[in-house]
């Protein structure tokens, strides 16, 4: 694994830091590096959760490389699986990824934040996409993901002024889950890891499977689609193992024993 990345497996749970100074921003090769750890996770049996942060205490991540774009890498670069940073569109995980935001998330590094499923922030954070300001668009997922968070009048201030949203307007707005010192991040997304990872393996999945064939239908034709059989983890976790384990270890008052099968 190249020094840009630092992977930890803590229990279930897999860890990756981004370590590129001085702004972690990602360029072509790193986004490659991050879409296969990104599909190294999605495949492996064992890893449930993956949170990631950035390293230092001002970087969450400053998005593209400018330094790399300056010396020629294509703003539509091949940016590898998962497209740009490995997540942004890795349409097919099935599993959740929370950020852990250590500082400013800006330009790409927010698209990143907004790709994952629950965003755990630093009092410090600070959240913008300023592409306009320099000649692009942050087409990496911002203009199509911001809008379905955020009210347009706010999207459109963002979006066409990059303008800084602090951490406490993106809690009250519900782009952040939480809101922690500094010191208390890491634990903080653990925690979170922790919590989702004592839920049963296939029912995440089923959720997030229903969740995105469903966001876009109205309730009665999401009814239909999960009553059609066609998705992959809804009809099979109905008659799972751990279907049965559940009621069993609550009416048992013990822990359950998923099998994710």
């Amino acid at each position: 694994m190249s020094q840009s990345l630092h992977l930890t497996t803590r229990g279930s749970v897999l860890e990756i830091v981004l370590d590129r100074p001085k702004a972690n921003a990602i360029d072509a090769k790193t986004s490659h590096e991050m879409g296969e750890v990104f599909l190294r996770f999605r495949d492996d049996p064992n890893l449930r959760v993956a949170i990631i942060t950035g390293a230092g205490e001002r970087f969450f991540s400053a998005g593209w490389d400018l330094k790399a774009a300056a010396e020629g890498e294509a703003p539509d670069a091949d940016f590898g699986a998962g497209g740009f940073a490995g997540l942004t569109e890795l349409f097919d995980l099935d599993k959740p990824v929370i950020a852990a935001v250590n500082g400013y998330a800006f330009g790409g590094g927010f698209e990143l934040a907004l790709a994952t499923d629950m965003i755990v922030c630093s009092d410090n954070a600070s959240f913008a996409l300023p592409e306009a300001q320099l000649g692009i668009v942050p087409d990496s997922g911002g203009v199509l993901r911001l809008p379905k968070r955020l009210p347009p009048a706010i999207v459109n201030e963002m979006l066409m002024t990059g303008r800084r949203m602090n951490a406490d307007e993106a809690l009250r707005w519900g782009i952040a889950n939480r809101v922690v010192s500094a010191t208390e991040l890491m634990d903080s997304a653990r925690e979170l890891a922790d919590q989702i990872a004592n839920s049963a393996p296939l029912a995440v999945a089923a959720l997030k499977e229903i969740y995105r064939a469903t966001s876009e239908l109205s309730i009665e034709e999401g009814y239909k689609l999960m009553r059609s059989g066609v998705l992959k983890h809804y009809p099979s976790v109905l008659h799972s193992e751990d279907a049965t384990e559940g009621p069993l270890a609550f009416a048992e008052k013990r822990a359950p024993e998923w099998k994710g099968r």
